[in-house]
């Protein structure tokens, strides 16, 4: 087979063999370029199904080129900030407020900015977590090692790249395009940091590897990414796998899943789909005896 393979030029050799083509008219025209060395045409929208397909087997296959098998998943919002920022800012709002006495919009802001530095043990709590894992990441189990996952971005998903990060392992980053929050945090391993555009495609490498999932107090896309997976678990299209909801009063007030059991719009086995934990430690714990007892 490999005598077989020599036979052919690689693309990259046509590819460079084309660009030193004789200028002509003829070779000058947009229509003869290779089809695969021609942006303009792979950014057709006829071409959207090629593009899933690359957007899919890009990152595929970097994690098999690295052995990559098994990875912990942490959601989580962007807009958590450290605790040492979420302290200068409420400080640098509790200053603006009583620059202009009476001013309702500074009050707000103030309890704003207490309700972040509140939330800011959250952050502390996945880069505890994500240091622990990744310290543990070898167990004596089918999964074997396992890397720390996240969305790529600030806050939650800064946190849990920046634990893997301080105890010296590699971790991964699927960022998206988006308008807002999408740059990768600086604590993402660079070979691991991958760019999407499609929001399915990068869903699916969230879990195609999953053997835990973690999710912080987040937003919309922490929500979708939590639901999506709940629904596959829930109608068997992924194997169980612990899922893990951080923080109980933030999400039993955010989410009344007993409501949705009683009303019969989900079983009341489905509460068993999902735990709650508090701390990084207890997260380690739930995880460990998932799978080894």
């Amino acid at each position: 087979m490999s005598d077989q393979k020599k036979l052919f030029s690689s693309a990259r050799e046509e590819a460079e063999a084309a660009g030193a083509a004789r200028p002509s008219p003829q070779t000058l025209s947009p229509s003869y370029r290779l089809a695969f060395s021609d942006p303009a045409f792979l950014l057709r929208d006829e071409l959207r199904p090629v593009r899933l397909q690359l957007e899919l087997l890009k990152p595929e296959l970097a994690f098999k080129e690295k052995g990559i098998e098994a990875t912990i998943v942490v959601f989580g919002s962007a807009r958590i900030l450290a605790p040492e920022a979420a302290r200068k800012a409420f400080e640098e709002a509790e200053k603006g407020s009583g620059e202009v006495p009476g001013d309702g919009t500074a009050g707000l802001d103030v309890e704003t900015a207490r309700r972040r530095l509140d939330q800011s043990r959250y952050y502390d709590e996945a880069r505890r977590f994500a240091k622990i894992a990744s310290r543990n990441g070898r167990h004596s189990s089918s999964a074997g090692r396992f890397y720390v996952m996240t969305g790529g971005g600030p806050g939650i998903m800064e946190a849990a790249n920046r634990g893997a990060h301080e105890a010296g392992a590699e971790s991964i980053g699927l960022n998206i395009m988006i308008p807002r929050e999408q740059a990768p945090n600086p604590y993402i391993t660079p070979e691991l940091c991958f760019q999407f555009h499609y929001f399915a495609i990068r869903k699916m490498h969230f879990l195609m590897r999953a053997v835990a999932l973690v999710a912080f107090p987040g937003g919309f896309g922490t929500f979708d990414e939590v639901f999506e997976t709940l629904t596959l678990i829930q109608t068997g299209k992924i194997t169980r796998i612990p899922v893990i909801l951080f923080g109980r009063e933030f999400w039993e007030r955010a989410v009344d899943f007993a409501f949705l059991a009683r009303e019969g719009t989900i079983s009341r086995e489905d509460l068993g789909l999902f735990e709650y934990a508090e701390t990084a430690e207890e997260v380690c714990e739930k995880i460990t005896r998932f799978y080894w007892g």
